[in-house]
């Protein structure tokens, strides 16, 4: 008995020093200050490591790698010494008694240390927590679902029971950094619905908190993007946020958040300004090749001509360091600046040559199509690309990059088309979405015209083949039965053969599927509509209807106010759709951009339509000077060109339709500078008529072809006892449906060269080009019953 008693007192005090010196372990562990410590301690004690040391060693491991910079960071060195192999191990023959967070956080930091996602033991660490899925903490849920994420099991079924769990615990989740994180990790096996859901409540949660870190604000970005929706409330909530947190961004976080806007189709000035202050101030900062890259693509389209210059030097000095990947994003930025500064370009295509194997389908198709935009003059590499594209179309099977590849194929200069596209494009069409029948019906047109298919019957098999595109674009529509969808492959679809082939068609289909527009996809259906240059009244007026209206966007009802002024439509009750349209607005004016107010103001100015608060709020020194800062710093030369335009348009208009808010007419110098800039040639049509209308007065002294009037509307002017104005109108002037009616453009210049004192007479392209008027004679007679038919005293005077 006392032999016994004297075993276990000591197994018993064996146990407690084994504790005490596996406790002391743990501290030595976590007291690590560099993974070498690690190591040692993990080689001199491997006997006595527990499941917990093996798992707080690997989190430690990569503890210390996050707390370096990015680029001094030893990932490979860790990997590939020795006692890092003997942690995995004994981590595998460990798993099952490891605890629920162990698990995840072991599975998280071996994968942040670029550990191949294939190895056993991250396929062992997957397998246990799978099994224990619906007992894990909402942390360790989240950190477990980014996991997965990260290894690429977007549509594997355990992300499909995350998915499931968190639909039964939404209501119970009050972190934001948790919810972020699992909205991206579950982001391509939700329904609408579920996603609805989320994004409540990821609103919520974040008019909840103060302060919110921008990385949660980027993630929710990030789940956006991923389910394809620009939805406004969160999106302009995440920008205040990065807006708040501006002191803590670096460049790798404003480079990405600027590609989530482009890809959402967002913008905002004053985020512009900020990061466009923050980045020039340390362009001297940014001196390997990864983080300048991402300077350029961020920096570059925004930059004045001075850092621009120097943005272009370094971009050249550093060429032959950039990966593949950062010289795709530096033609792509070139592209987006309109840059074709020939010496980067020459460096660009000379670092290509070596990268070319590397490169994807599809990233060989955008770098194809960056080289054409930007004019590479390297015909050795268009040789290579060419190659290069030519066997992906033979071995793909996808019909996309099918598409895309001969899209881009067109492009190519001097591109000889061989039979094997035609026939490759032909077994793929029955499979293909709209906008990919108008890439190769687009290309097969282009061939066809330029002389390029040279092959026995070609003109032949182009035809069969054309038919077929339009067989197949027809069914695909008839079959059509969810807007969404449809919408979503008509936003890249444009060009001449879905116009004259498709665009009927698509009208219909729109109209049938007509009880199915919503807030969510009125914007892109006015896009379309827009595009398309269609009065469709069906659809217009569902959209006018006050059903959905209060939920679109304020900075969203711009491109809906511009359909119905650009096309000149009044819906049934067009006085009230204007007042909402406008109240909506007025209310919400805090919230919109200061280039937006401006063109809001010319599209309502376009219906007719004033409101005294928006044009006080824009004709104010404080405004038109915060504007100004916009246009020179930061945004684009399109918006740029249109911001003015649209601005001294509205001038225009308050001056000659408003004149009780004694608005100055304060564009005189810009006006000049723009007819004084124009290259554009007189239309051959309007100088026929013009030479007609000599013949018509009796003399060159009573009409000039090119005349500016007051407010610099330019007009054939003819000189009787009335001033009248004539003008020919093209095909631009009016929709594109059946009913040609006059767009909203021609309608005000007309009312406002009326309130100026001219008679308007408007010369309609189909009337002057039709068999009518197929003689001089009868178009003689045309032009004296237009100008003589109310003023028949005008003939004597003359």
């Amino acid at each position: 008995m006392l032999c016994l008693r004297q075993v276990c007192l000591f197994t018993l005090r064996c146990y407690q020093a084994r504790t005490l010196c596996s406790d002391l372990l743990l501290s030595q562990i976590n007291g690590c200050t560099h993974e070498d410590e690690v190591f040692s301690l993990v080689g001199r004690n491997k006997a006595r490591l527990s499941e917990k040391h093996v798992g707080v060693a690997l989190n430690m491991l990569w503890q210390l790698q996050k707390k370096r910079p990015f680029l001094l960071r030893t990932s490979d060195y860790v990997r590939n010494h020795s006692q890092f192999l003997t942690l995995c191990i004994l981590a595998e023959s460990k798993v099952e008694r490891m605890e629920d967070e162990v698990i995840v956080d072991t599975l998280y930091s071996i994968l942040r240390l670029n550990v191949e996602d294939h190895i056993s033991l991250a396929k062992v660490l997957v397998t246990e927590a799978w099994k224990r899925l619906e007992r894990l903490s909402l942390p360790a849920l989240s950190k477990f679902a980014l996991c997965l994420y990260k290894q690429h099991r977007h549509f594997s079924p355990i992300i499909g029971q995350v998915a499931h769990i968190v639909d039964l615990k939404l209501d119970s989740i009050q972190d934001i950094r948790i919810l972020s994180v699992l909205m991206i990790s579950i982001s391509d096996v939700i329904t609408e619905s579920f996603r609805d859901r989320l994004l409540h409540k990821a609103q919520q949660l974040l008019e909840e908190k103060n302060e919110v870190h921008f990385n949660y604000a980027r993630r929710i970005l990030q789940f956006l993007q991923n389910v394809r929706l620009r939805y406004h409330p969160l999106l302009e909530k995440c920008n205040r946020i990065f807006l708040e947190s501006a002191s803590h961004l670096d460049i790798h976080s404003i480079s990405h958040i600027f590609g989530l806007y482009e890809q959402l189709g967002f913008d905002n000035a004053e985020f512009r300004l900020i990061a466009k202050q923050l980045l020039s101030e340390t362009i001297d900062d940014y001196y390997d090749p990864e983080t300048f890259a991402k300077l350029f693509f961020a920096l570059g389209p925004m930059a004045g001509s001075k850092v621009r210059e120097r943005l272009l030097g370094i971009a050249a000095h550093m060429a032959e360091e950039f990966s593949s990947h950062q010289v795709l994003m530096i033609l792509r930025t070139m592209q987006k600046m309109k840059c074709r500064n020939s010496h980067l370009l020459k460096k660009m295509a000379s670092v290509l040559h070596k990268h070319l194997d590397s490169y994807h389908v599809l990233q060989l198709v955008k770098l194809t199509q960056y080289l054409v935009v930007l004019c590479c003059q390297d015909l050795e590499l268009f040789a290579k690309l060419k190659t290069l594209l030519l066997g992906c179309l033979k071995s793909t099977v996808i019909p996309a990059d099918t598409a895309a590849i001969i899209r881009v194929l067109a492009m190519l200069p001097s591109f000889h088309v061989e039979e094997i596209i035609i026939n490759k494009a032909a077994a793929v069409l029955p499979q293909c979405r709209l906008h990919h029948l108008n890439c190769i019906a687009t290309a097969l047109v282009k061939w066809n015209h330029h002389g390029q298919l040279h092959w026995q019957n070609s003109s032949e098999l182009c035809a069969k083949l054309l038919q077929k595109l339009n067989d197949c674009g027809f069914q695909r529509l008839q079959k059509a039965n969810n807007l969404n969808l449809l919408l979503e492959e008509l936003t890249h679809v444009n060009g001449e053969w879905f116009e004259e082939v498709l665009n009927e068609e698509t009208m219909a289909t729109c109209k049938h599927l007509i009880d199915q527009i919503t807030w969510a996809n009125v914007l892109p259906l006015s896009f379309f509509l827009i595009k398309s240059d269609h009065r469709c009244p069906a659809l217009f007026d569902r959209i006018a209807s006050d059903v959905f209206f209060f939920q679109v966007p304020p900075s969203e009802i711009y491109f809906i106010l511009f359909l119905f002024s650009s096309l000149n439509y009044d819906p049934p009750d067009d006085e009230e759709f204007f007042k909402s349209c406008i109240h909506h607005l007025t209310s919400n004016l805090s919230h919109l951009e200061t280039y937006h107010l401006v063109l809001l103001g010319h599209v309502l100015a376009m219906a007719g339509y004033f409101p005294p608060l928006l044009i006080t709020t824009i004709f104010n020194v404080s405004f038109l000077s915060k504007l100004d800062a916009q246009l020179e710093g930061i945004l684009p030369d399109t918006v740029k060109q249109r911001v003015h335009s649209s601005l001294m348009k509205l001038n225009r208009a308050v001056c000659l339709e408003c004149p009780e808010f004694h608005i100055p007419w304060f564009h005189e110098p810009y006006c000049q500078r723009v007819f004084h800039n124009s290259t554009s040639q007189i239309n051959p049509q309007r100088q026929h008529i013009h030479r007609m209308l000599i013949e018509i007065l009796g003399g060159s002294n009573y009409s000039r072809i090119s005349v500016l009037t007051p407010y610099y509307y330019e007009i054939v002017h003819i000189f009787t006892v009335c001033r009248i104005a004539l003008e020919f109108l093209d095909s631009k002037a009016f929709s594109k449906d059946y009913s040609r009616h006059l767009k909203g453009e021609p309608a005000v210049k007309k009312r406002h060269l009326e309130m100026l004192g001219y008679r308007v007479v408007q010369i309609p392209h189909f009337e002057w080009n039709s068999m009518v008027l197929s003689t001089k004679g009868e178009q003689l007679e045309y032009l004296r019953k237009q100008l003589y038919t109310e003023y028949s005293d005008v003939r004597h005077a003359v």
